[in-house]
């Protein structure tokens, strides 16, 4: 909750921000939908998809600046920001939510599920209202679950093909509790970054690996720096969208209808280009030099992270049992 509190404090520099990004606004009806990756990524053409949505659904009554690429802060800030009013819409992260609501984590345990779709069939069900539920008792009102995908690890200098190999490795992660529980599992030394100062981070050598999907890892060039690709697919994470209660509260019945539907249509949308980014990612980041690496024995990493589910287990029984046997596990 640390990073969450100390980012309230951060509110009158981002209410600077908005108000310069807004001083050209034609309409009060105009809104910041704000997120932290470059254009090109699935998460920043979903942003203008839903941007293009909504206009045409109000008829021009509301329409979006997309800000991407961090300019209105990372993860945690954009967060604290709509939870405050400040900005109207978030495409965020995992971690960075899972900080106000920490049964997010759960759907990132590791190994949990084989691809995207099975866990996309668990997320929209009694879970997504869950979410919401707890979400709406922090000033948040949950549009969505985006895609943020199966994770994988990139090194600098070696492939990563048993938990041996990870022994010691100094590791950036997101602000997420259960990526790091996972990574001190496998016997690493994960520490958290904001996404936007990773590549100098990596170029610099603080962290001599990174973890992500492969969208992110492309769309950021991150396997131009780190050239060990290892598909250890060791999590799934989402990416949710997430709008100010506040603001979503004084709309009518009309507007919160084309914003739910707007949240809908871009929610397929992401999924689906996210999907088909991947399948294209690896040959591409292959073309480009990149070396990837399979994982012959998956079983001995989801052997050394079994303490994870019983840590998890121990904090929501109920949640984690029930998330367990939808994911047919």
């Amino acid at each position: 909750m640390f990073l969450w509190e100390e980012n309230m404090k951060k509110l009158l520099a981002t209410t600077l921000l908005v108000s310069v990004a807004l001083s050209g606004a034609a309409s009060a009806e105009t809104i910041i939908l704000a997120h932290a990756q470059p254009p090109g990524n699935p998460r920043a053409l979903a942003a203008n998809f839903f941007a293009e949505h909504l206009d045409q659904c109000t008829e021009g009554r509301i329409t979006v600046n997309v800000a991407d690429s961090a300019t209105m802060g990372d993860d945690v800030e954009a967060l604290t920001s709509v939870a405050a009013g400040v900005i109207q819409i978030t495409a965020n992260s995992q971690g960075a939510t899972a900080q106000i609501v920490p049964e997010l984590n759960v759907i990132g345990l590791p190994f949990l599920f084989a691809d995207a779709p099975s866990a996309w069939k668990v997320m929209d069900g009694e879970y997504k209202d869950e979410i919401d539920e707890k979400a709406q008792a922090a000033g948040l009102k949950l549009l969505g679950f985006w895609d943020n995908g199966i994770r994988h690890v990139t090194h600098l200098s070696k492939a990563i093909e048993s938990p041996a190999d990870l022994q010691g490795v100094k590791i950036r992660t997101p602000p997420d509790d259960m990526t790091i529980a996972i990574f001190k599992a496998l016997g690493a030394n994960p520490a958290p970054l904001t996404f936007a100062e990773l590549p100098t981070a990596l170029q610099s050598g603080v962290f001599e690996a990174q973890e992500n999907p492969l969208t992110n890892i492309y769309s950021s060039k991150l396997h131009e720096i780190t050239k060990h690709v290892s598909l250890t697919g060791h999590q799934y994470q989402v990416a949710p969208l997430l709008a100010s209660l506040a603001w979503w509260s004084q709309l009518d019945e009309a507007d919160q209808a084309c914003v739910q539907s707007a949240a809908d249509e871009s929610t397929a949308y992401q999924r689906d280009t996210a999907e088909k980014l991947n399948t294209e990612m690896r040959q591409k980041m292959e073309d480009e030099g990149a070396i990837i690496t399979e994982i012959a024995d998956r079983e001995a990493f989801i052997d050394a992270t079994k303490g994870v589910y019983d840590e998890y287990a121990k904090r929501y029984p109920d949640l984690v049992a029930r998330m367990v046997s939808e994911a047919g596990k």
